[in-house]
């Protein structure tokens, strides 16, 4: 019965029991029977993640859809939904802990009515999760040639190869500092660094009011509040992976712009019509009436909706748009999907519930991965009449918006010649040359113009 828990774990297989781990075997059964809870994947790019705030401790019960942790992933701080029940015994992982390679232990789970003081001594190197951990205590005060040669550490018998990055635990210099979630999004709002932080709240902990009061000058900011020329912020994962991604992108996707200067007064005249009959149910923005655009552009140019597979292009039948949304940890580029089936309400609405959730940092995987194009707009920005921006790989292209500018215009009038002012934006597509040819990506933005410019097209 024994040997299937510790298969249950991944502690140990058939082959090894059979191979001498009686040793192990009888340590372990000092034990009650539990469950190894691991790093998860939460998205399929990600290989580690940092400790967040744990919504449970040890001896709390969780239920199935239950929040057990706040992991920062490559991509977003998002909430680890456990899908099991129990009680947790051990935190294995404290708060702040960084890097812990996916599949690594980071809490111990029993079911209800288990003792967890038994857990009190139970350690990552018995989970087997570091590489580094010693062999366990009873198994060094058995003789030494049985240990020496018939009695492996747990470390030496690691599951898959995700363990073999872990190499030791995180000492407290390597750990953030304990900061409650509000707190951490504060301070990299305000440009706080919070490891020069003095927690006042519970054990320690950095709260809101910490940070505060370091903003406005009553906390000392450490180097930079005595006078230094420069201030160091640390980087997150998330900062990590889109510096990764776009150097990436730049050196491996052969880019190329085309631009266009397109005439919205129509389509803003609409917008306001649209809003006014509305009566409140919806709201209408500029960029609702842009993603829908480019939806309708790729079903008539579809090999701009395409992406780069190695051996070869992919093309996809939905128009499923990544739309760049800036937050307080960097750019994420959540999706609305099947664009080309949905109405401007449909796409209003959900990159409204999208964009919140970014920011709040709540992003499913399922919402930010994936994705056939790309719309980044500046267009709130006065001060930005045009940019281009860096394609997000595997897509094959990205749509960047600047500002809407009034330009005086040549007309002809009944009084005779006269100037009329037109609304315009500057759009710039950045292309794969890999994937599109230099006239597609001109005729794809030739029909995004054609439409925006004649925008009653979008209502059909």
């Amino acid at each position: 019965m024994f040997s299937a828990v510790l298969r249950r774990q991944g502690l140990l297989r058939t082959s090894a029991l059979r191979s001498g781990f009686a040793p192990l075997a009888r340590y372990y059964a000092s034990f009650p029977p539990h469950t190894v809870v691991k790093m998860p994947a939460l998205s399929p790019t990600m290989t580690a993640g940092n400790i967040g705030a744990w919504q449970k401790k040890a001896g709390d019960s969780i239920a199935p859809g239950d929040v057990l942790v706040e992991i920062e992933t490559d991509k977003a701080q998002m909430d680890f939904e456990f899908q099991e029940e129990g009680v947790i015994a051990k935190i294995l992982k404290d708060a702040g802990a960084k890097d812990v390679p996916v599949g690594n232990p980071i809490a111990v789970l029993v079911e209800e009515g288990t003792d967890v003081s038994a857990f009190e001594s139970f350690s990552l190197a018995d989970a087997g999760g570091d590489a580094s951990a010693s062999a366990p205590k009873e198994q060094k005060k058995s003789d030494s040639s049985a240990s020496s040669s018939s009695a492996p550490t747990p470390a030496s018998q690691p599951e898959p190869a995700q363990y073999a990055s872990e190499g030791r635990i995180q000492t407290a210099l390597d750990r953030e500092p304990n900061i409650s979630p509000a707190a951490k999004r504060l301070a990299r709002e305000t440009g706080v660094v919070i490891s020069n932080l003095k927690g006042t709240g519970p054990g320690g902990k950095i709260t809101e009011e910490d940070v505060k009061k370091a903003s406005s000058g009553a906390v000392s900011g450490g180097a930079a509040s005595a006078g230094a020329a420069y201030q160091d912020t640390p980087l997150s994962n998330m900062r990590k992976t889109i510096a990764k991604r776009l150097q990436e992108s730049t050196q491996n996707n052969p880019h190329f712009f085309v631009s266009s200067t397109i005439s919205v007064t129509k389509l803003l005249k609409l917008r306001q019509a649209l809003n006014s009959s509305a009566e409140g149910k919806y709201k209408l923005s500029v960029n609702d009436f842009l993603i829908k655009a480019m939806a309708v552009a790729c079903k008539k140019v579809p090999a701009a909706n395409s992406s780069w597979q190695g051996d070869s292009i992919r093309q996809y039948n939905s128009v499923d748009v990544s739309v760049a949304v800036a937050t307080p940890n960097g750019l994420i580029t959540p999706i609305v999907t099947g664009v080309e089936g949905r109405g401007l309400e449909s796409i209003s609405s959900k990159v409204k519930e999208l964009a919140k959730k970014a920011r709040d940092n709540k992003l499913k995987p399922e919402e930010y991965q994936g994705g056939t194009i790309s719309i980044s707009n500046m267009g709130m920005n006065a001060a930005v009449d045009n940019f281009t921006a860096v394609i997000n790989p595997p897509q094959a292209a990205i749509l960047a918006v600047g500002t809407t500018k009034k330009v005086a215009i040549p007309a002809v009038s009944e009084d005779g010649a006269a100037v009329q002012w037109d609304d315009q934006i500057t759009v710039t597509g950045s292309f794969d040359h890999k994937v599109v040819d230099g006239a597609v990506g001109a005729e794809w933005i030739k029909e995004f113009k054609k439409v925006i410019e004649n925008p009653l097209e979008l209502l059909l």
